[in-house]
């Protein structure tokens, strides 16, 4: 689900070869790029944009298509996959730019654009896991409250708050992304330009405890509660409701491969910050984060691609509703057949003989 984001891709044209580091006076790197960054890393993100577009296309089209409609579960589940969408759209940008050596080949306002637009999509993925933990928690420990509070009228009004809680959220990127042109690199360059470190603290702090923190000690709570409901289930002899343990069991895997594709990303940002305050010192500690943040940044990404498969490998419910959908594509191609066939004949009687 993700959180790819502007905070992701915040210093990733620059940081990735060690241009930025230059600027700020260090010598650790060289400022050429090398063939990772410039053949392999493109290959990479369009590999993930091609399969992350491919996959949730399919599984937007499963919700929207199928007769029944969507639980509320689904629905947060359907906005994660426009999220991720959305995201991964925009990173064949980010590709072409790696390929051409970091050197941004578009315009300034498409600078803005594309990052602004993962920026908005990350929070909002993050969001969209906030309310299906709570969702998920109180139906397992709070059966009578959830009747009230799992009308899809409300999902749906959650969702539009959390959109617009995203497009708030990133409204740093709209006020720091730029395109300038660095003489030395005899390119422009988009990034975010931060005028001292304060501001950049400021950008990343903001980016760890809105994009991490708050949602992930509301995740952490929820999935404990979900976790200690279903023993308490299976301690005391009861059966929980089948429908209920599916939909649970899909979104504790989504909430898992968040953590795992996230968590080291985040970690590895705070790490850098500390670096570039000078609290950690040291080229080969600045050499070893580099590698790191590219190498989670990169782990972030793929979240946006793993959320499809999950629903596919999990979600019982969710195969389900494929094979409803194809069996129904395969009754109306059946039956448009059959008419086809039926006015055929029916030409055949009515035409005159010669």
């Amino acid at each position: 689900m993700a959180l790819p984001s502007t905070s992701i891709l915040a210093d990733f044209n620059t940081t990735i070869n060690g241009q930025q580091n230059n600027m700020n006076g260090s010598q650790c790197y060289s400022d050429k790029p090398n063939f990772w960054h410039t053949s392999v890393l493109p290959v990479y993100i369009l590999l993930v944009a091609v399969l992350g577009i491919v996959l949730n296309v399919f599984v937007l089209g499963v919700f929207c298509l199928h007769k029944k409609s969507c639980t509320v579960a689904e629905i947060y589940l359907s906005n994660i996959a426009a999220a991720d969408l959305i995201l991964t759209s925009c990173l064949p940008f980010w590709a072409v730019n790696a390929a051409n050596q970091f050197k941004w080949p578009f315009s300034y306002h498409l600078c803005r654009l594309v990052n602004f637009s993962i920026n908005m999509n990350a929070y909002s993925s993050i969001y969209f896991l906030v309310l299906i933990s709570i969702d998920r928690r109180v139906a397992l420990t709070d059966p009578l409250s959830h009747k009230g509070i799992s009308r899809p009228k409300y999902a749906k009004l959650g969702c539009v708050l959390v959109w617009g809680f995203g497009l708030l959220l990133s409204v740093p990127t709209l006020v720091f992304r730029e395109v300038k042109y660095f003489p030395d690199m005899q390119s422009n360059i988009c990034y975010l330009a931060f005028r001292n470190l304060t501001e950049r603290a400021v950008f990343n702090v903001m980016q760890f405890t809105f994009g991490f923190i708050i949602p992930f000690f509301i995740i952490f709570y929820c999935t404990i509660k979900i976790l200690q409901a279903l023993n308490n289930r299976i301690f005391e002899g009861l059966n929980t409701q089948k429908k209920e343990q599916k939909a649970t069991t899909l979104v504790l895997a989504v909430l898992l491969a968040f953590m795992i594709c996230w968590m080291p990303f985040h970690v590895t940002k705070i790490l850098l910050l500390l670096q570039k305050a000078k609290v950690l010192t040291g080229c080969s500690l600045e050499y070893t984060l580099n590698i790191c943040g590219h190498v989670f940044t990169y782990l972030a990404f793929f979240n946006s691609v793993l959320n499809p498969i999950l629903y596919v490998i999990v979600g019982q419910q969710f195969r389900q509703k494929v094979r409803g959908l194809f069996k129904q594509w395969r009754s109306t191609r059946k039956s448009s057949v059959n008419i086809s066939c039926t006015n055929s004949t029916q030409m055949s009687i009515v035409r005159p003989q010669l």
